[in-house]
């Protein structure tokens, strides 16, 4: 008697740990649709959610472009400019987010503001910090921070390309931006696009440090919320649901990024 195989279902070839996610996600909205108290909770901080979104969206994508310069610069043929961006990138990824956040918030800022003043004297008109909003404060910290770890992730896709690919592209007579544009980055663009968006899913969760400042995002209202109604289980589990929901679903999708990226490659 032959045997043939059974054909494995999807249950089967789902993860175990996908499958306790997918649970977890189930209760967690049960609770908050069927409970009259994670209802109210969700409705107080749902508008958290675009805030945070926000905050990472715009400081995400003035990273990546800050970074991609950084790590133009790190992999030139001029000392210079390779010394400068080393040493940014250095020092930046040596402060904590927290602290180069209360630093941007309070130091920098009025910096800047006094600089932005003294350029203005021409035209008789001024700003105050007042007018400098915490959010964009929030951004413009993440931003910094984070250019420095995704500088690090373009440097790697570069230098990832075969360089007699760059030499026949060179020896064709390919200017040195043209063999980057057409042969260099988009062969890099496949090894960054993971990493990059894993650093996304990151920023996400260290967008919560933005409460220390009083941006209103997911974190703030729940600390908010739970102070004024003693209800902390229940608000942060929540504020947990949320980001949870958030992260999960970019780590899924990443996943997804990098099998499509792999089967492409083969």
């Amino acid at each position: 008697m032959t045997y043939i195989p059974r054909r494995p279902t999807i249950l089967s070839r789902t993860p175990w740990w996908l499958l306790a996610i997918a649970l977890l996600f189930v209760l967690g909205l049960w609770g908050i649709t069927t409970d009259a108290a994670y209802s109210q909770i969700f409705r107080a901080l749902s508008g958290g959610v675009i805030t945070t979104l926000w905050v990472t969206i715009i400081a995400f994508a003035a990273a990546t472009a800050l970074g991609l310069l950084i790590a133009i610069a790190r992999t030139s043929g001029n000392r210079i400019l390779r010394e400068l961006s080393t040493f940014y990138v250095e020092i930046i990824r040596g402060i904590p987010v927290l602290v180069f956040l209360f630093y941007v918030a309070f130091v920098g800022a009025p910096g800047l503001v006094s600089a932005v003043n003294w350029l203005l004297q021409p035209i008789d008109a001024t700003i105050t910090i007042r007018q400098f909003d915490f959010v964009w404060r929030a951004i413009l910290a993440l931003t910094v921070c984070y250019s420095a770890f995704i500088a690090e992730i373009f440097r790697a896709g570069i230098e990832s390309v075969d360089r007699g690919q760059i030499e026949a592209a060179r020896a064709l007579g390919f200017s040195r931006w043209k063999c980057f544009r057409l042969v260099t980055f988009p062969q890099a663009l496949r090894n960054i696009l993971p990493p990059l968006a894993n650093d996304f899913v990151s920023m996400v969760k260290d967008s919560a440090l933005v409460s220390a400042l009083g941006v209103q995002d997911i974190t703030q209202l729940g600390k908010v919320y739970s102070s004024g109604s003693f209800l902390f289980f229940e608000t942060y589990n929540v504020v947990a649901f949320l980001y949870l929901t958030m992260t999960i679903s970019l780590s899924l999708l990443v996943r997804l990024l990098e099998r499509h990226l792999h089967e492409n490659t083969r």
